[in-house]
């Protein structure tokens, strides 16, 4: 009974760390312990590390971190790629170890023995073709193509040089000072790919995203499975309900199958709680990016827009404190005006809210099915094979 109790807490525990650690920054968790044992893991820890470093070795042991932080974050380096293949090797690995001795099942047939290695394989194609094709590197020879893919907007694109790459810098485009070169339509730098997402592998992200949330969530459903198929087998409902005169439902049932489950299949649940939390969290993210790709915008973009709005919203807020201070001033030396309606004070439209319109006046947002098709098949690329076709033409 001890170790079943011990065990549980070691899942519990870890349920909490996982949740904490991907979903911690999310807005429901603001204010919660999930919240900050997400900031220790993330922040806290790494710099009380630094602190530990800096009293024990001084100056020396932190620019010695300091040399390993730059080297980790800062610039390209293979370090997340060969983690990320290391937990889905190390994942199957687990899970071939302890479930596939119960393959076929009462549930499950011997096929997923291959299936699954081949969704494993697909997974880690997806992967490498992110990892390793052009994102759409704007170039000497190449920058036109982009120029006249994208024009200008005027508000958060304007035409400019890349003080870098000294080349005219097209719209949409960013100079990613991690990998040293301009990216067009630039999304954002995945250190997990060691390369950045822009318009030529923005399908092969979304691909690697999507197959990724199904992969695990056929992992979860196939293992639960499993567990059914084994809780069938050795008729526990039964001997429960015949041998020990509990009730049959689920409410009575569902905690002596779960105490079972745990002294028997421990390391089966632990995985099937671990995939079903990474579902969750790459079903999210996956979800956010399919948003930006149906409008046609990217992280990249929703960040400039963003500081575009705060900016109109304090140049609104000075306008309004300037006029209201004309208004005193004229105030004070005209008669006295009877005082404004409160109600039609309250229910006045207010100027900032002419603010959150700039936002929709997306130039580059140009329907569901073209925006689709342009992550698909990118606009330079199009526009690429159209030059070819009228040169040989």
């Amino acid at each position: 009974m001890e170790v079943q109790w011990i065990l549980l807490c070691h899942g519990l525990v870890t349920l909490l760390v996982l949740v904490s650690f991907l979903c911690g920054q999310w807005p429901i968790f603001e204010g919660t312990p999930i919240q900050r044992i997400n900031h220790f893991l993330t922040f806290g820890a790494y710099d009380y590390f630094q602190r530990f470093v800096g009293f024990v070795f001084g100056a020396k042991g932190t620019n010695a971190i300091s040399s390993v932080e730059y080297f980790c974050c800062d610039r390209p380096n293979p370090i997340l790629q060969i983690i990320y293949l290391a937990i889905v090797g190390g994942t199957y690995f687990l899970v071939a170890n302890s479930s596939f001795g119960y393959i076929p099942g009462y549930y499950i047939g011997e096929i997923h023995r291959y299936t699954s290695l081949l969704a494993v394989g697909v997974g880690v194609l997806l992967f490498l073709l992110t990892c390793f094709s052009d994102p759409g590197t704007v170039k000497a020879d190449n920058v036109s193509l982009y120029l006249s893919a994208y024009p200008y907007d005027n508000i958060i694109y304007s035409e400019k040089e890349c003080s870098t790459c000294k080349i005219p810098k097209p719209a949409r485009s960013k100079h990613c000072s991690i990998c040293d070169r301009c990216v067009a339509r630039f999304d954002h730098h995945c250190g997990w790919m060691n390369n950045c997402i822009g318009e030529r592998n923005t399908q092969y992200f979304m691909a690697f995203l999507l197959w990724h949330t199904l992969l695990c969530i056929y992992g979860t459903v196939a293992i639960g499975l499993i567990l059914a198929g084994q809780i069938k087998e050795f008729k526990v409902i039964d001997i429960l309900t015949v041998y020990y005169g509990i009730e049959n439902s689920f409410r009575s049932l569902s905690p002596h199958v779960v105490q079972w489950l745990l002294g028997a299949y421990n390391t089966q649940i632990l995985l099937m709680v671990f995939l079903a939390i990474v579902s969750l969290s790459l079903a999210g993210f996956f979800g956010y990016h399919a948003k930006l790709c149906l409008t046609n915008t990217t992280t990249n973009e929703t960040f400039k827009w963003q500081e575009y709005v705060n900016w109109q919203r304090k140049l609104n807020e000075a306008r309004a404190s300037s006029a209201a201070l004309k208004a005193s001033i004229s105030g004070m030396s005209s008669e006295r005006k009877p005082p404004e309606n409160k109600w039609r004070a309250i229910f006045r439209r207010s100027p900032l809210k002419d603010v959150e319109v700039v936002v929709t006046n997306n130039i580059y947002d140009k329907g569901f099915f073209q925006n689709i098709l342009e992550i698909i098949m990118p606009l330079s690329r199009r526009q690429l094979s159209l030059r070819t076709k009228s040169k040989s033409g």
